[in-house]
């Protein structure tokens, strides 16, 4: 009998997905560089590679923790844009809270107490968020398209 956590990431993961986590990560990972770039200035990203390391992590690691167990790698995903983005999207609502919750609770944010900055942690949860969304959508509709 098989393990139920091996069973159920089984069924989550396709080895034909693979382009999709790899394009993901990838998407994922530029976007929030450019939003970093776009706070700090470009050369931010080459003069401050442990900052900018700091800033992709948490989201990166709540994307690798959500995108199985919501299905982002599934059979299902590798087939169709219509299924995949959907799949993308809601992935990402919830490595987008993991990864606003990461940056609180642990060092990555220098921003001071969080008291106080709960609305500008709203605003940037929502643009995370939204710029997430249309970052995977872009990506996987083209990558259905072109292939």
């Amino acid at each position: 009998m098989a393990t139920s956590t091996g069973s159920f990431l089984d069924g989550r993961i396709v080895t034909a997905a693979l382009p999709l986590a790899v394009g993901d990560v990838l998407v994922l990972a530029l976007l929030l560089s450019f939003g970093t770039a776009r706070h700090n200035g470009v050369a931010y990203l080459t003069e401050n590679p442990v900052g900018l390391a700091l800033t992709l992590l948490p989201f990166l690691v709540g994307w690798v923790v959500a995108a199985p167990l919501v299905g982002a790698y599934s059979a299902g995903a590798a087939e169709s844009a219509k299924a995949a983005i959907p799949l993308a999207i809601r992935s990402w609502v919830v490595a987008d809270v993991i990864g606003i919750v990461l940056r609180v609770a642990l060092p990555f944010d220098s921003n001071g107490p969080l008291m106080g900055r709960l609305v500008p942690l709203a605003v940037f949860f929502g643009v995370t968020l939204v710029v997430g969304v249309v970052g995977l959508s872009v990506w996987r509709w083209l990558y259905f398209k072109l292939r």
